[in-house]
């Protein structure tokens, strides 16, 4: 049977960054360090691939601290946590590790930063998000309000329009988050932002070749995990950059073949969360198909890497 051709353009960036790298690596670290089993609160970054291969090592993931034992080591996700969550695992006495990305950490530093200013906050995130959860936690309720779109804006009730802040969710759509930020200088012109933007250059990068590709491929594929904001965001760049259809897969299996009958300019990326292999994975289900003619989109070069904490890095 003859396959018909396709060309498929695969982003780049794309797939792990660094602080997703940084994060397994300290649970890959931790279980050579201190054995199995250890205790990571939430998944450590939201891919069932990574958290299934970290489980069978030894890794036992739970929400809450309560979950976790006194004497075995705990691991804080990628997304960050309350303060509260490593106060309590003092309390205990308990040997923990702190995984969140350190460009989360900035995004809670400012916070606290602004606060301590007298000021009080808004966050641009998804409620209910781990990382949203996590920042808003760095202060005491009512110090951070959550907006996730535009209209919201209009609803905030705040204490002094004059003694405002920003901050955003690392993982959310750049184009998405002006619209918003806009919105709040508008209502409010003396809020203050960021001295750098919070979305992270990994999101953005992404969101950059996915721009890229939309114009060129009639559909596109992301690999990644219907849990991970970052993925997620990058199938809405892509259908409103122009592609006309994209779909999230987590793995190869669940590619919906019947959507993409016809297709001959197909687009691949990754969110930042999923591993390599799962890409390999799709490049190779598409291959048994089509007659491929594989084309890689290149709009920025990543080499940022993160220190490891010192926890994990001295021997026991």
């Amino acid at each position: 049977m003859t396959k018909s051709p396709l060309t498929l353009y695969l982003a780049a960036p794309r797939g792990f960054c660094a602080g997703v790298d940084r994060a397994i690596k300290i649970v890959e670290m931790a279980l050579g360090k201190w054995g199995a089993p250890v205790y990571v609160r939430h998944e450590i970054v939201h891919n069932k691939y990574v958290v299934d291969d970290l489980r069978a090592k030894g890794a036992i993931f739970v929400e809450e601290l309560d979950e976790c034992p006194d004497d075995r080591p705990v691991i804080f996700s990628a997304h960050g946590v309350p303060k509260a969550v490593p106060a309590e695992a003092a309390r205990r006495e308990m040997i923990y590790v702190d995984a969140t990305c350190p460009l989360v950490s900035k995004v809670h530093i400012e916070a606290e930063r602004h606060a301590e200013a007298g000021m009080q906050i808004v966050m641009i995130g998804h409620a209910g998000h781990p990382e949203t959860i996590g920042t808003m936690g760095q202060l005491p309720p009512g110090e951070v309000l959550l907006v996730e779109t535009p209209a919201d804006v209009a609803g905030l009730d705040v204490r002094a329009p004059d003694r405002l802040a920003f901050v955003t969710q690392t993982t959310l759509s750049v184009d998405d988050t002006t619209e918003i930020v806009a919105a709040l200088k508008a209502r409010f012109p003396a809020i203050v932002g960021p001295h750098k933007k919070d979305i992270c250059y990994a999101t953005t990068n992404r969101q950059e070749a996915v721009k890229t590709i939309a114009s060129r491929a009639e559909a596109m594929l992301v690999v990644g995990a219907p849990n991970s904001s970052n993925s997620r965001r990058l199938v809405e760049v892509g259908r409103k950059a122009g592609c006309g259809y994209a779909q999230l897969v987590q793995r190869a299996a669940d590619i919906d073949w019947r959507a993409l009958d016809g297709v001959r300019r197909l687009g691949l990326t990754a969110g930042a969360s999923a591993p390599e292999v799962l890409v390999n994975e799709v490049i190779d289900a598409v291959k048994a198909r089509y007659e491929v003619t594989l084309e890689t989109v290149e709009t920025a070069t990543e080499n940022v890497e993160f220190k490891l904490p010192r926890t994990v890095r001295e021997p026991a």
